[in-house]
């Protein structure tokens, strides 16, 4: 395996180009084609007939964003729920072990990569030093690390299996905590939506002030973490 990624890694970038490329064609083709009016109707259709495909796609990407997806058509009946947290899971998985893999099998290329990016690897070895295996679990909800830690933890002789275990839970706990409230709670999420749709000049303001706390707490939580372990 290693020497099938080592020829891979100098097209790395053409195919996931490549793999982007079509993936986003196929949604553009379907959305048009779609037999609804309107592109809000057709986003919807196109959510209700691909949602697994994407949601499986937004999953490798760790896109909170779409397991609330997920939540609000596990509450409406367009999905299952148990079968969107496994998709779900599986994508977050997915997507970790391609960062892993990166690290163990394309060391002088990360390196090269992510100079910038030197005290955050740092910091993550020493958090894997430090606290073991529950930092693979943690990583998820670590703003501004998740991308760092599995390709860190590549870097070192970390076990594979150990690895891909803890992060296959983690990843389907990760989706759970996500997706169960979303659907649980759904109907006041979608009079919620409806209220912004209606009146947006005030949702956009909050939403656009909401978020920008939200990032702006971690990252300063990521910060003080850098601190205290740097």
């Amino acid at each position: 395996m290693e020497q099938f990624f080592k020829k891979l890694q100098p097209h790395s970038g053409k195919i996931l180009a490549v793999i982007v490329v079509t993936f986003f064609s196929f949604l553009a083709f379907n959305l048009y084609q779609a037999p609804v009016s309107g592109f809000e109707n057709k986003f919807v259709y196109l959510l209700k007939e691909y949602g697994y495909i994407i949601l499986f796609a937004w999953g490798m990407l760790e896109g909170e964003a779409g397991l609330i997806m997920a939540g609000l058509l596990s509450h409406t009946g367009d999905m299952n729920l148990y079968i969107a947290i496994f998709v779900a899971g599986l994508g977050g998985f997915a997507g970790d072990q391609v960062y892993f893999y990166i690290g163990r099998f394309n060391k002088s290329h990360v390196h090269k990569k992510f100079k910038g990016q030197r005290r955050k690897f740092a910091l993550a070895h020493l958090l894997l030093q430090k606290y073991g295996w529950p930092i693979i679990f943690m990583q998820r909800y670590m703003y501004g690390m998740r991308t760092i830690i599995p390709i860190s933890i590549g870097l070192t002789r970390y076990s594979a299996k150990m690895f891909a275990f803890i992060n296959l839970i983690s990843a389907w706990c990760w989706a759970a905590i996500t997706i169960v409230p979303v659907w649980y709670f759904g109907e006041e999420i979608l009079k919620v939506l409806h209220w912004a749709k209606e009146h947006w000049y005030f949702a956009l303001p909050i939403a656009v002030t909401f978020g920008g706390s939200i990032i702006y707490y971690f990252n300063k939580a990521t910060q003080k973490v850098e601190k205290k372990n740097l």
